[in-house]
């Protein structure tokens, strides 16, 4: 709805702001402010690599939003909990079990049963769905890099410290390249919509952030593996009433079958893991009472 009046940067920068701003403000009422020139050089690096990956993750699903679909972008953004797995494997050194590899199979099959009807045009030069869906894959990339980071980083912060450096060094990061002139031009439909997209990003990334740091991440990868039915059930629901031109596909039995593959797969991968998962170490003591 916001797409055709702010171009993707502009609409990222807006939610990486507010979100930032209404944290910091939390944070500052506590005296509880990151001090994030306490860190070693190489965790200033890392934490330059988790802002740069989280605005990347931003951008770019708008940019494949446009160019594909709301279930598609879900179905597709769901390779990131492959690419966190992996990443784990490389970084971390963790092992994959068998049912992790069955996961992984089942996932790029599902991927494939879900561009049943449309995947030659992902291999067709010129397609804005083949660039739409690639350009998610690397968004999913950037997010899995990200979400490796912050893994490190809450050893030293609780999540909203993280979250306000990440979102304000996202904003700053974006600052040349927007538009916040054009913020005029909104309806009021679009207004809220756009205030809405950023409610979204202060709860939905603080719930996860705070999720990763108090639960076992594999639990909390398979509890987002089911986004993508959700997100089908409100494009179909909102299509010819909320968004009259919105036109959504309707799915045949192999896509159905994929979307199951994909969530099935990323369920197995997230759950099947056979490293028992350690305590994280507990935050670096802040001053002032916040406590996370």
């Amino acid at each position: 709805m916001v797409v055709p009046v702010l171009d993707t940067c502009t609409i990222t920068w807006c939610r990486f702001l507010v979100a930032g701003l209404a944290i910091g403000l939390f944070l500052a009422r506590r005296g509880a402010l990151p001090r994030p020139w306490r860190l070693t050089r190489p965790l200033l690096a890392l934490l330059a690599v988790a802002i740069v990956g989280i605005t990347l993750n931003y951008t770019l699903f708008v940019v494949g939003l446009q160019l594909s679909s709301p279930e598609t972008s879900q179905v597709v953004g769901q390779s990131a909990s492959l690419f966190l797995l992996l990443g784990g494997l490389v970084v971390f050194r963790e092992r994959f079990s068998r049912v992790q590899w069955l996961g992984a199979a089942l996932l790029i099959a599902g991927l494939a049963l879900f561009f049943n009807r449309r995947l030659p045009l992902l291999f067709v030069g010129g397609s804005k769905l083949g660039l739409g869906v690639l350009l998610l894959l690397v968004g999913s990339l950037c997010w899995a890099i990200y979400s490796l980071a912050q893994k490190r980083l809450l050893r030293e912060w609780t999540s909203p410290q993280l979250l306000c450096l990440l979102f304000i060094g996202g904003a700053l990061l974006l600052t040349p390249l927007t538009h916040p002139e054009k913020l005029r031009l909104l309806t009021v439909a679009q207004g809220w919509a756009l205030a809405f997209c950023c409610f979204n990003t202060l709860v939905a990334y603080g719930a996860y952030a705070e999720a990763m740091h108090l639960g076992e991440v594999a639990r909390v990868s398979a509890t987002v593996a089911v986004s993508p039915l959700f997100t089908s059930a409100a494009t179909l629901l909102a299509a010819g009433h909320l968004l009259p031109d919105l036109v959504p596909e309707i799915p045949n039995v192999l896509t159905m079958i994929g979307v199951a593959g994909v969530v099935g797969g990323s369920a197995l991968c997230a759950l099947g893991s056979t490293n028992r998962p350690r305590p994280a170490p507990a935050p670096a003591p802040v001053s002032g009472p916040f406590k996370p």
